[in-house]
């Protein structure tokens, strides 16, 4: 796991956590708006950084590797952060375990409850084929495979592609879905999805709720799966702003 780093030293910490199959530059349209505020820590999960080839592990493990980034570096304090989907789920792990302190985390969209056992085979590996033929397929076979997909999440995957492989979405997707939250201890949580993913993400938002029945959730209107991140991270960044 790497972390990169941006905005003043003496700012407010904002920890970026990014979702299975993209790096942290799916943040880069997002941390311009925040770094003249916060000094933000932006992850690179195992098996899917740049230039360096990974291995992804378990959800734990980079929770694992988070908090200690955060106990050497940030004397165990986070002011806020953020998690898309894979990022959400590593987030709520970090909050679950309760090692370090984070004044307000936001999970996006993040997966906190398990699959059925008998669909996380065929699920990991039609989504690792996704990621395949998003970096081999061009034109008619792009639209056949990827007509449901949008192109920022497209050129992601095939940036991290040649580093992690399908071997590394394979291995995310089953430690995701074989995990269940059992408890959160925080300060401020927010929970985010759209209208257009709330067949499958409003069942984890009401399990947080169940957890933490003070979360906040949040449900956007005529987003899918990471678009509100993508498509408007002024937005995004005018709500981290306002929970600090």
């Amino acid at each position: 796991m790497n972390f990169q780093i941006f905005g003043k030293d003496s700012r407010p910490t904002l920890l970026l956590i990014p979702g299975l199959g993209v790096s942290y530059e799916i943040f880069l349209p997002l941390i311009p708006m925040l770094e003249d505020r916060f000094r933000i820590i932006a992850v690179e999960n195992d098996g899917f950084t740049l230039g360096k080839h990974t291995r992804f592990t378990t959800v734990d493990d980079q929770a694992a590797q988070v908090i200690a980034y955060v106990r050497d570096n940030y004397k165990g304090h986070l002011d806020c952060a953020y998690g898309l989907s894979l990022g959400g789920k590593i987030l709520s792990r970090v909050l679950e375990r309760n090692e370090i302190e984070i004044d307000h985390a936001v999970m996006d969209a993040a997966p906190l409850l398990p699959l059925p056992k008998w669909l996380i085979d065929p699920l990991r590996y039609f989504q690792a084929f996704n990621v395949w033929t998003c970096y081999h397929c061009t034109g008619f076979w792009k639209f056949v495979f990827h007509s449901h997909y949008y192109d920022v999440l497209l050129d992601e995957c095939k940036k991290t592609f040649p580093f992690g492989g399908t071997k590394a979405v394979r291995d995310g997707y089953k430690s995701v879905y074989t995990n269940k939250l059992e408890s959160i201890s925080g300060k401020d949580m927010h929970f985010w999805y759209g209208t257009k993913e709330a067949f499958v993400a409003k069942p984890q938002a009401e399990h947080l709720r169940s957890l933490w029945p003070q979360v906040h959730i949040e449900v956007f209107d005529g987003m899918n799966h990471g678009q509100m991140l993508v498509d408007r991270p002024e937005e995004v960044a005018k709500r981290i702003i306002a929970m600090l």
